[in-house]
Protein backbone atom coordinates (compact mmCIF):
# COMPACT_ATOMS: atom_id res chain seq x y z
CA UNK A 1 0.00 0.00 0.00
CA UNK A 2 1.48 3.19 -0.86
CA UNK A 3 1.41 5.67 1.76
CA UNK A 4 0.22 8.96 1.07
CA UNK A 5 0.28 11.86 3.67
CA UNK A 6 -0.99 15.60 3.71
CA UNK A 7 0.81 18.75 3.00
CA UNK A 8 0.78 19.73 6.16
CA UNK A 9 2.08 16.10 7.53
CA UNK A 10 4.75 16.27 4.32
CA UNK A 11 6.19 20.06 6.02
CA UNK A 12 6.41 18.49 9.75
CA UNK A 13 8.80 15.48 8.22
CA UNK A 14 12.08 15.75 8.63
CA UNK A 15 13.11 16.60 4.83
CA UNK A 16 10.05 19.34 4.77
CA UNK A 17 10.97 20.47 8.23
CA UNK A 18 12.49 24.29 8.47
CA UNK A 19 14.75 24.09 11.78
CA UNK A 20 15.32 26.52 14.12
CA UNK A 21 19.36 27.67 13.70
CA UNK A 22 21.50 29.92 14.76
CA UNK A 23 23.05 31.56 11.84
CA UNK A 24 27.03 30.50 11.44
CA UNK A 25 29.57 32.68 9.65
CA UNK A 26 30.46 30.03 7.17
CA UNK A 27 28.65 26.83 7.16
CA UNK A 28 30.71 24.03 6.98
CA UNK A 29 30.38 21.28 3.75
CA UNK A 30 31.66 18.09 2.56
CA UNK A 31 31.31 16.61 -0.51
CA UNK A 32 30.81 12.71 -1.93
CA UNK A 33 31.68 11.96 -5.33
CA UNK A 34 33.55 15.48 -6.03
CA UNK A 35 35.35 14.77 -8.86
CA UNK A 36 31.88 14.34 -10.97
CA UNK A 37 29.47 16.58 -12.90
CA UNK A 38 27.55 17.69 -10.09
CA UNK A 39 31.05 17.56 -7.33
CA UNK A 40 32.27 20.37 -9.53
CA UNK A 41 29.43 22.35 -10.12
CA UNK A 42 29.08 22.01 -6.12
CA UNK A 43 32.57 23.50 -5.14
CA UNK A 44 32.25 26.06 -8.31
CA UNK A 45 29.01 27.46 -6.69
CA UNK A 46 30.96 27.71 -3.40
CA UNK A 47 33.78 29.49 -5.02
CA UNK A 48 31.52 32.36 -5.70
CA UNK A 49 30.70 32.65 -2.11
CA UNK A 50 34.05 31.49 -0.10
CA UNK A 51 33.22 33.42 2.72
CA UNK A 52 29.79 31.25 3.47
CA UNK A 53 31.04 27.61 3.14
CA UNK A 54 33.99 26.22 4.61
CA UNK A 55 34.80 22.16 2.90
CA UNK A 56 35.68 19.55 5.38
CA UNK A 57 36.05 16.55 3.29
CA UNK A 58 35.95 15.31 0.01
CA UNK A 59 35.78 11.72 -1.80
CA UNK A 60 36.40 10.46 -5.70
CA UNK A 61 36.22 7.58 -7.18
CA UNK A 62 39.55 7.31 -8.87
CA UNK A 63 40.34 10.48 -10.34
CA UNK A 64 43.41 11.06 -7.75
CA UNK A 65 44.85 14.48 -9.36
CA UNK A 66 41.69 16.56 -9.48
CA UNK A 67 40.74 14.90 -6.14
CA UNK A 68 44.15 16.68 -4.75
CA UNK A 69 43.73 19.85 -6.80
CA UNK A 70 40.05 20.39 -4.94
CA UNK A 71 41.36 19.67 -1.18
CA UNK A 72 44.18 22.00 -1.98
CA UNK A 73 41.80 25.06 -3.65
CA UNK A 74 39.42 24.57 -1.15
CA UNK A 75 41.66 23.44 2.50
CA UNK A 76 39.68 19.95 2.53
CA UNK A 77 40.21 18.74 5.88
CA UNK A 78 39.82 15.35 4.83
CA UNK A 79 39.56 13.08 1.28
CA UNK A 80 38.95 9.54 0.67
CA UNK A 81 39.42 8.17 -2.58
CA UNK A 82 37.25 4.80 -2.98
CA UNK A 83 39.78 2.82 -5.44
CA UNK A 84 42.66 1.65 -3.00
CA UNK A 85 45.35 1.50 -6.73
CA UNK A 86 45.01 5.09 -6.33
CA UNK A 87 45.92 5.95 -2.81
CA UNK A 88 49.74 6.80 -2.60
CA UNK A 89 49.67 8.54 -6.30
CA UNK A 90 46.68 11.23 -3.94
CA UNK A 91 48.87 10.45 -0.85
CA UNK A 92 52.51 11.98 -2.49
CA UNK A 93 50.27 14.57 -4.40
CA UNK A 94 49.12 16.02 -0.80
CA UNK A 95 52.34 14.72 1.23
CA UNK A 96 53.23 18.81 1.67
CA UNK A 97 49.59 19.65 3.04
CA UNK A 98 48.34 18.11 6.96
CA UNK A 99 45.16 16.87 4.20
CA UNK A 100 44.23 13.80 5.96
CA UNK A 101 44.18 11.30 3.17
CA UNK A 102 42.68 7.54 2.95
CA UNK A 103 41.17 4.67 0.41
CA UNK A 104 38.94 2.39 0.41
CA UNK A 105 34.97 1.71 0.68
CA UNK A 106 35.00 2.14 4.50
CA UNK A 107 37.69 6.20 3.62
CA UNK A 108 34.38 6.90 1.56
CA UNK A 109 31.91 6.08 4.91
CA UNK A 110 34.67 7.77 7.03
CA UNK A 111 34.09 10.63 4.47
CA UNK A 112 30.03 11.51 4.91
CA UNK A 113 30.78 10.76 8.68
CA UNK A 114 33.19 13.93 9.29
CA UNK A 115 31.27 16.42 11.06
CA UNK A 116 29.78 18.62 9.05
CA UNK A 117 26.51 21.36 8.74
CA UNK A 118 25.73 20.04 5.04
CA UNK A 119 26.61 17.17 2.92
CA UNK A 120 26.16 16.38 -0.85
CA UNK A 121 25.55 12.57 -1.72
CA UNK A 122 26.41 13.05 -5.70
CA UNK A 123 28.02 9.19 -5.88
CA UNK A 124 26.45 7.21 -8.67
CA UNK A 125 25.07 4.76 -8.87
CA UNK A 126 24.50 1.67 -5.68
CA UNK A 127 27.86 2.64 -4.88
CA UNK A 128 26.36 5.64 -3.31
CA UNK A 129 24.30 3.68 -0.92
CA UNK A 130 26.08 2.92 2.70
CA UNK A 131 28.42 6.29 2.37
CA UNK A 132 24.63 8.21 1.85
CA UNK A 133 23.07 6.04 4.25
CA UNK A 134 25.84 7.16 6.84
CA UNK A 135 26.07 10.94 6.14
CA UNK A 136 22.31 10.43 6.62
CA UNK A 137 22.66 9.34 10.06
CA UNK A 138 24.93 12.34 10.74
CA UNK A 139 21.26 13.74 11.40
CA UNK A 140 22.89 16.85 9.42
CA UNK A 141 21.47 18.51 6.21
CA UNK A 142 22.24 15.87 3.06
CA UNK A 143 21.70 17.35 -0.01
CA UNK A 144 20.87 13.73 -1.99
CA UNK A 145 21.89 14.01 -5.88
CA UNK A 146 21.98 9.78 -5.99
CA UNK A 147 18.95 8.89 -7.22
CA UNK A 148 19.46 5.23 -6.44
CA UNK A 149 19.36 5.63 -3.13
CA UNK A 150 16.00 5.96 -2.86
CA UNK A 151 15.54 3.74 -5.54
CA UNK A 152 16.72 0.87 -4.43
CA UNK A 153 16.28 1.52 -0.90
CA UNK A 154 13.64 4.11 -0.04
CA UNK A 155 11.82 2.50 3.07
CA UNK A 156 15.08 2.18 4.50
CA UNK A 157 16.96 5.89 3.90
CA UNK A 158 12.90 7.49 4.69
CA UNK A 159 13.57 5.31 8.55
CA UNK A 160 16.96 6.53 8.80
CA UNK A 161 16.42 10.25 8.19
CA UNK A 162 13.22 10.59 10.16
CA UNK A 163 15.18 8.47 12.98
CA UNK A 164 18.40 10.44 13.05
CA UNK A 165 16.03 14.17 12.26
CA UNK A 166 17.66 14.58 9.12
CA UNK A 167 17.31 17.36 6.47
CA UNK A 168 16.79 15.86 3.06
CA UNK A 169 16.75 18.44 0.30
CA UNK A 170 17.05 16.84 -2.94
CA UNK A 171 18.90 17.90 -5.75
CA UNK A 172 17.63 16.43 -9.22
CA UNK A 173 16.70 19.46 -10.98
CA UNK A 174 12.62 18.22 -11.13
CA UNK A 175 12.72 16.88 -7.27
CA UNK A 176 14.06 20.65 -6.15
CA UNK A 177 11.67 22.25 -8.37
CA UNK A 178 8.79 19.80 -6.77
CA UNK A 179 10.14 20.76 -3.19
CA UNK A 180 10.15 24.42 -4.48
CA UNK A 181 6.98 24.46 -5.56
CA UNK A 182 4.95 22.40 -2.76
CA UNK A 183 6.33 24.99 -0.24
CA UNK A 184 3.62 27.21 1.76
CA UNK A 185 0.60 25.43 -0.25
CA UNK A 186 -2.38 24.61 1.54
CA UNK A 187 -3.25 21.09 3.19
CA UNK A 188 -4.87 18.43 0.78
CA UNK A 189 -4.68 20.86 -2.52
CA UNK A 190 -2.42 18.85 -4.39
CA UNK A 191 -3.75 16.77 -7.18
CA UNK A 192 -0.58 16.12 -9.46
CA UNK A 193 3.25 16.43 -10.22
CA UNK A 194 4.34 16.35 -13.61
CA UNK A 195 8.17 15.77 -14.37
CA UNK A 196 9.25 17.07 -17.35
CA UNK A 197 12.19 15.22 -19.78
CA UNK A 198 14.29 16.94 -22.36
CA UNK A 199 13.36 13.26 -24.75
CA UNK A 200 17.26 13.25 -24.55
CA UNK A 201 19.23 13.49 -27.99
CA UNK A 202 16.84 10.67 -29.80
CA UNK A 203 13.60 12.27 -29.63
CA UNK A 204 12.08 11.76 -32.48
CA UNK A 205 14.79 8.95 -33.71
CA UNK A 206 13.01 5.77 -35.31
CA UNK A 207 13.25 2.46 -33.69
CA UNK A 208 15.16 1.79 -36.68
CA UNK A 209 17.86 4.26 -36.27
CA UNK A 210 18.05 3.54 -32.53
CA UNK A 211 19.10 0.63 -33.36
CA UNK A 212 22.47 1.72 -34.63
CA UNK A 213 23.05 4.40 -32.20
CA UNK A 214 26.59 4.50 -30.54
CA UNK A 215 27.86 5.58 -27.16
CA UNK A 216 29.41 8.51 -28.92
CA UNK A 217 25.98 9.51 -29.42
CA UNK A 218 24.19 9.05 -27.07
CA UNK A 219 26.42 11.04 -24.74
CA UNK A 220 25.80 14.07 -26.51
CA UNK A 221 23.13 15.44 -24.45
CA UNK A 222 20.86 18.47 -26.33
CA UNK A 223 20.46 20.45 -22.77
CA UNK A 224 22.30 19.08 -19.67
CA UNK A 225 26.40 18.51 -19.09
CA UNK A 226 26.05 15.23 -16.80
CA UNK A 227 28.06 12.01 -16.13
CA UNK A 228 28.34 9.51 -18.95
CA UNK A 229 25.43 6.96 -17.23
CA UNK A 230 22.41 9.79 -16.47
CA UNK A 231 23.45 10.73 -19.59
CA UNK A 232 22.65 7.29 -20.89
CA UNK A 233 19.76 7.13 -18.81
CA UNK A 234 18.29 10.44 -20.15
CA UNK A 235 18.91 9.14 -23.36
CA UNK A 236 16.90 5.43 -22.78
CA UNK A 237 14.07 7.86 -20.35
CA UNK A 238 15.39 5.10 -17.33
CA UNK A 239 16.25 8.27 -15.48
CA UNK A 240 12.56 9.98 -15.94
CA UNK A 241 11.63 6.39 -14.86
CA UNK A 242 13.94 6.54 -11.30
CA UNK A 243 12.78 10.09 -10.73
CA UNK A 244 9.56 9.33 -10.66
CA UNK A 245 10.08 6.48 -7.99
CA UNK A 246 12.80 9.03 -6.04
CA UNK A 247 9.43 11.12 -6.56
CA UNK A 248 7.41 8.59 -4.84
CA UNK A 249 9.40 8.05 -2.18
CA UNK A 250 9.89 12.33 -1.45
CA UNK A 251 7.10 13.29 -1.54
CA UNK A 252 4.97 10.66 -0.23
CA UNK A 253 2.01 10.89 -3.45
CA UNK A 254 -0.06 7.84 -4.94
CA UNK A 255 1.30 6.30 -8.22
CA UNK A 256 -1.19 7.75 -9.48
CA UNK A 257 -0.55 11.33 -9.05
CA UNK A 258 2.86 11.29 -10.86
CA UNK A 259 3.74 11.87 -14.84
CA UNK A 260 5.76 12.66 -17.34
CA UNK A 261 5.97 15.17 -20.46
CA UNK A 262 8.57 15.33 -22.29
CA UNK A 263 9.47 19.37 -22.64
CA UNK A 264 12.70 19.70 -25.40
CA UNK A 265 13.84 22.91 -24.19
CA UNK A 266 14.18 22.21 -20.41
CA UNK A 267 13.40 25.07 -19.26
CA UNK A 268 10.24 24.09 -17.10
CA UNK A 269 11.55 21.38 -14.35
CA UNK A 270 8.00 20.39 -12.74
CA UNK A 271 4.39 21.12 -12.90
CA UNK A 272 2.68 20.93 -9.90
CA UNK A 273 -1.33 20.93 -10.02
CA UNK A 274 -3.84 21.59 -7.49
CA UNK A 275 -7.00 20.98 -7.03
CA UNK A 276 -8.30 24.96 -8.15
CA UNK A 277 -6.63 24.41 -11.26
CA UNK A 278 -3.60 26.27 -10.56
CA UNK A 279 -0.52 25.04 -11.78
CA UNK A 280 2.99 25.80 -10.20
CA UNK A 281 5.92 25.22 -12.39
CA UNK A 282 9.28 25.71 -11.66
CA UNK A 283 11.58 27.39 -14.64
CA UNK A 284 15.08 28.07 -14.74
CA UNK A 285 17.93 27.70 -17.08
CA UNK A 286 19.30 23.72 -17.62
CA UNK A 287 22.18 24.08 -15.01
CA UNK A 288 22.77 22.22 -12.08
CA UNK A 289 24.10 24.97 -10.71
CA UNK A 290 20.55 25.93 -9.52
CA UNK A 291 19.51 23.67 -7.78
CA UNK A 292 22.65 22.91 -5.84
CA UNK A 293 22.68 26.25 -4.90
CA UNK A 294 19.20 26.43 -3.30
CA UNK A 295 20.04 23.57 -1.33
CA UNK A 296 23.26 24.79 -0.29
CA UNK A 297 21.50 27.80 0.92
CA UNK A 298 18.05 26.61 2.20
CA UNK A 299 16.24 27.87 3.60
CA UNK A 300 17.47 30.77 2.52
CA UNK A 301 18.25 31.51 -1.73
CA UNK A 302 21.91 32.55 -2.52
CA UNK A 303 23.32 34.54 -6.13
CA UNK A 304 24.22 31.55 -8.24
CA UNK A 305 26.50 31.97 -11.35
CA UNK A 306 23.63 30.70 -13.87
CA UNK A 307 22.42 31.97 -17.00
CA UNK A 308 19.00 34.13 -15.99
CA UNK A 309 16.18 33.53 -18.22
CA UNK A 310 14.98 35.36 -21.16
CA UNK A 311 11.67 34.78 -22.83
CA UNK A 312 11.30 36.87 -25.45
CA UNK A 313 15.09 35.12 -26.51
CA UNK A 314 13.48 32.02 -25.51
CA UNK A 315 10.33 31.98 -27.82
CA UNK A 316 8.04 28.97 -27.65
CA UNK A 317 7.98 26.06 -24.86
CA UNK A 318 6.64 23.20 -26.23
CA UNK A 319 5.36 19.82 -25.16
CA UNK A 320 4.42 16.25 -25.81
CA UNK A 321 3.67 12.96 -24.48
CA UNK A 322 6.84 10.52 -23.97
CA UNK A 323 6.85 7.24 -26.43
CA UNK A 324 7.30 4.51 -24.21
CA UNK A 325 6.87 1.69 -27.61
CA UNK A 326 10.43 3.61 -28.57
CA UNK A 327 11.70 4.44 -25.49
CA UNK A 328 10.25 1.40 -22.85
CA UNK A 329 12.42 1.92 -19.92
CA UNK A 330 10.37 3.89 -18.61
CA UNK A 331 7.59 1.85 -19.05
CA UNK A 332 9.39 -0.71 -17.35
CA UNK A 333 9.87 2.11 -14.42
CA UNK A 334 6.03 2.84 -13.89
CA UNK A 335 5.24 -0.64 -13.50
CA UNK A 336 7.45 -1.16 -11.14
CA UNK A 337 6.07 1.77 -9.44
CA UNK A 338 2.41 0.65 -9.98
CA UNK A 339 3.20 -2.31 -7.95
CA UNK A 340 4.48 -0.32 -4.67
CA UNK A 341 8.55 -0.31 -5.91
CA UNK A 342 8.75 -3.87 -5.44
CA UNK A 343 11.76 -4.99 -7.71
CA UNK A 344 12.91 -1.20 -7.79
CA UNK A 345 16.10 -2.50 -6.33
CA UNK A 346 16.38 -5.05 -9.03
CA UNK A 347 15.89 -2.32 -12.04
CA UNK A 348 18.58 0.16 -10.68
CA UNK A 349 20.95 -3.05 -10.67
CA UNK A 350 20.26 -4.25 -13.64
CA UNK A 351 20.15 -1.00 -15.59
CA UNK A 352 23.39 -0.06 -14.04
CA UNK A 353 25.01 -3.01 -15.70
CA UNK A 354 23.18 -2.74 -19.43
CA UNK A 355 24.57 1.26 -19.14
CA UNK A 356 27.83 -0.10 -18.37
CA UNK A 357 27.94 -2.82 -21.53
CA UNK A 358 26.58 -0.43 -23.75
CA UNK A 359 28.98 2.34 -23.17
CA UNK A 360 31.62 -0.56 -23.70
CA UNK A 361 30.28 -1.39 -26.79
CA UNK A 362 29.14 -4.66 -25.60
CA UNK A 363 25.28 -4.36 -25.97
CA UNK A 364 23.41 -2.38 -28.27
CA UNK A 365 21.29 0.45 -26.95
CA UNK A 366 17.89 -0.73 -27.95
CA UNK A 367 19.24 -3.81 -25.95
CA UNK A 368 19.69 -2.36 -22.51
CA UNK A 369 15.26 -2.79 -21.65
CA UNK A 370 15.47 -5.91 -22.94
CA UNK A 371 18.72 -6.29 -20.24
CA UNK A 372 16.29 -5.23 -17.49
CA UNK A 373 12.98 -6.60 -18.41
CA UNK A 374 15.02 -10.21 -18.69
CA UNK A 375 16.31 -9.43 -15.36
CA UNK A 376 13.37 -8.73 -13.62
CA UNK A 377 11.30 -11.58 -15.15
CA UNK A 378 13.85 -14.26 -14.06
CA UNK A 379 14.48 -12.56 -10.15
CA UNK A 380 12.85 -14.19 -7.60
CA UNK A 381 11.66 -11.52 -5.74
CA UNK A 382 9.80 -13.72 -2.88
CA UNK A 383 13.02 -14.59 -1.49
CA UNK A 384 13.47 -10.85 -0.01
CA UNK A 385 10.29 -10.50 0.88
CA UNK A 386 11.44 -8.71 4.39
CA UNK A 387 14.48 -6.14 3.34
CA UNK A 388 12.67 -2.90 3.68
CA UNK A 389 15.05 -1.98 6.62
CA UNK A 390 18.01 -4.22 6.12
CA UNK A 391 20.68 -2.45 3.88
CA UNK A 392 22.61 -6.10 3.71
CA UNK A 393 19.86 -7.66 2.10
CA UNK A 394 19.70 -4.53 -0.20
CA UNK A 395 22.88 -5.11 -1.37
CA UNK A 396 22.67 -8.61 -1.38
CA UNK A 397 19.75 -8.11 -4.10
CA UNK A 398 21.69 -5.67 -6.08
CA UNK A 399 24.41 -7.88 -6.25
CA UNK A 400 22.63 -10.78 -7.64
CA UNK A 401 20.45 -8.74 -10.08
CA UNK A 402 23.70 -7.70 -11.23
CA UNK A 403 24.85 -11.31 -11.69
CA UNK A 404 21.72 -12.38 -13.39
CA UNK A 405 22.19 -9.02 -15.92
CA UNK A 406 25.91 -10.23 -16.72
CA UNK A 407 24.99 -13.49 -17.63
CA UNK A 408 21.93 -12.56 -19.63
CA UNK A 409 23.91 -9.95 -21.86
CA UNK A 410 26.93 -12.70 -22.12
CA UNK A 411 24.63 -14.67 -23.61
CA UNK A 412 23.14 -12.09 -26.42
Amino acid sequence: MVATYSLKQQREASFFSQPETVKKERRSVSILGSTGTIGCNTLDVISHAPQDFEVVALSAGKNAQLLAQQAREYNAKFVAIADDAYYQELKDTLADTDIEVASGAAAVVEAACQPADWIMAAIVGAAGLRPTLSAVQQGACVALANKECLVSAGELFKHEVDKAGTILLPVDSEHSAVFQSLIGDIENGLEQITLTASGGPFRTWSYEQLCEVQPEQALKHPNWDMGAKITIDSATLMNKGLELIEAWHLFAVRADQLEVVVHPQSIIHCMVAYSDGSVMAQMSWPDMRTPIAYSLAWPQRMKAPTKRLDFVELGDLTFEAPDENRFPCLRIAKDILKSDGAGAAVLNAANEVAVEAFLSHQLAFTSIPIVIEKTLENFNLSLYTDTKYDLAKILEMDSEARHMAKNYISKI
